[in-house]
């Protein structure tokens, strides 16, 4: 291969995952908009704080189970389709049905009818960009490559509440989720369409690797289901406070709704500089699974610690030293499953942990500490479920760190 090849290809990988973040940004400010708009829901429907625990856990988790079964039963066909046609279907169906929430959206019914369109829709887009990237970058550059995609999740949640509030207090929440999924459409699909490739010209075919892919019968490998419960109790702390924390501010803290935006921008931007850093300290030692063990047990510390604070200052800080230590899982998490997974089956693989992740933590996320609320009537207490979920995360992860070489 020429100079000139290589320094060409180098370019176009690199932009992969920058193109794929976009994509990423896009999708969960339609997949969290309800979360931030749930207040607002709540008070046009006239719902109690218990009505808001019962109803919005099924708004929210009913979303995550027809995630996570997506996920796990759709990857392997997406990935026999075409990694990249794949990516392009899932941004037209999740922006479609956000696009439906502004005619549809009138009851509660139809709006969990909608959430289940919308993780139907979006369930292939995360297992194809693991794909995409375990194709395109070796395994000691995973980490970066994973975290510039990832940063897309952490960037929409930070950004979320000065976008979509602001926008919500204008326009009304259904005509702003009828704006964001049109964002969809007119940014995410042409940036796919020209940019991305499923894998660089000059790589082998997939099969020709089968026989000799390190980690081939991975659902015998019992270190992939002890990343999968890591995963689990990670979705779980990430959603639960993702869900949930707009709605914490709001009713436990007494934070306005016009104000919600700055506390939670604040929170979640600690995010975005831990990923980056944890990213690069987990290609740098090579020690992932321990990284995201400690990450865990400092989040849930800090979690429990905010959970009693009264000064909106130290409550906000707590919570983003929580969300930046937290980050080192969200670092590290891809990385760690393309590792164990045959080069061929990335992204069914990475369907299967991140469905089974989704159904059990990212439901749970939605749906206990809803729970907690609507039988104690105290938010304080859903949040508390939240630092256990951390503490046990932390415990999986450092059992994990200790059988994983690189």
């Amino acid at each position: 291969m020429s100079a000139t090849t290589v320094k060409s290809t180098q370019i176009v990988r690199w932009r992969i995952p920058i193109v794929l973040a976009v994509t990423v940004f896009v999708n969960y400010l339609d997949r969290n908009n309800l979360a931030l708009a749930l207040p607002r829901i709540a008070r046009d429907f006239g719902w109690s704080d218990r009505q808001v625990g019962a109803h919005g856990e099924w708004l929210l988790g009913t979303f995550f189970l027809s995630y996570a079964l997506s996920n796990m039963l759709l990857s392997p066909l997406a990935e026999r389709f075409g990694l990249k046609r794949s990516i392009i279907a899932a941004i037209a169906a999740f922006s479609l049905f956000t696009i439906l929430s502004a005619p549809l959206g009138q009851s509660l019914t139809a709006l969990i009818v909608l959430r289940l369109l919308l993780g139907l829709g979006e369930g292939v887009h995360i297992p194809m960009l693991s794909a995409i990237t375990s194709r395109w970058f070796s395994p000691n550059e995973r980490s970066r490559a994973n975290a510039i995609w990832g940063a897309g999740i952490i960037l929409a949640v930070a950004s979320a509440p000065l976008l979509i509030i602001p926008l919500i207090q204008a326009v009304g929440w259904r005509i702003a989720f009828a704006i964001l999924g049109t964002l969809g459409m007119l940014v995410s699909l042409p940036l796919v369409w020209f940019f991305v490739e499923d894998k660089p010209q000059h790589q082998h075919d997939d099969r020709e690797l089968v026989d000799d892919a390190p980690g081939a019968d991975y659902k015998r490998d019992w270190r992939f289901w002890l990343i999968t419960l890591g995963g689990a109790l990670n979705a779980f702390c990430a959603f639960g406070m993702l869900n949930w924390l707009p709605t914490y501010f709001n009713r436990a803290k007494g934070i306005d709704f016009e104000r919600l935006g700055y506390p939670l921008t604040i929170v979640f931007t600690a995010g975005i500089v831990g990923i980056a850093l944890m990213a690069y300290l987990g290609d740098k030692l090579q020690r992932r699974a321990l990284l995201a063990s400690i990450g865990f047990a400092i989040a849930g510390v800090f979690v429990y610690i905010a959970s009693s604070a009264e000064e909106l200052v130290i409550l906000v800080l707590c919570f983003a030293i929580a969300v930046f230590f937290q980050s080192a899982y969200g670092a590290q998490e891809y990385a760690i499953v393309q590792r164990l997974l045959p080069p061929h089956r990335v992204g069914a693989g990475t369907g299967l942990y991140n469905g089974l992740s989704v159904l059990f933590g990212g439901v749970g996320g939605s749906l206990i500490p809803g729970s907690i609320v609507a039988v104690t009537g105290s938010f304080d207490a859903a949040i508390f479920s939240i630092v256990v979920g951390a503490l046990l995360a932390a415990f999986v992860m450092l059992v994990l760190a200790r059988t994983l070489r690189y």
